[in-house]
């Protein structure tokens, strides 16, 4: 082997060390991982209940407001549908 194979040979083992230990760095420990809900400590739940309510709130109010805006904009047709067919008589 010549010293030019073994310079670039010595180079390419160390930048895959250095690689392999950056990724193994990047892995998640052991020990993180699915955790139950009953030990998780208070202050890190996540109020579920709270924010569905509340979207399902919103949603419903706002579903609310959009049927109403129909149904008045329909009553206002309807009239100007009856003064126009009581003009054409």
């Amino acid at each position: 082997m010549t010293r030019k194979h073994a310079r670039s040979l010595l180079i390419v083992v160390i930048v895959l060390g250095v690689a392999s230990l950056a990724w193994a760095q990047q892995q998640p420990p052991a020990n993180e991982g699915f955790v139950p809900l009953s030990e998780v400590p208070p202050g890190e739940q996540i109020p579920a209940i709270g924010l569905v309510a509340s979207a399902y709130g919103f949603v419903w109010a706002v579903l609310v407001a959009y049927v109403w805006s129909l149904a008045s904009r329909l009553k206002k047709v309807e009239r100007e549908i009856g003064q126009l067919e009581q003009r054409s008589h």
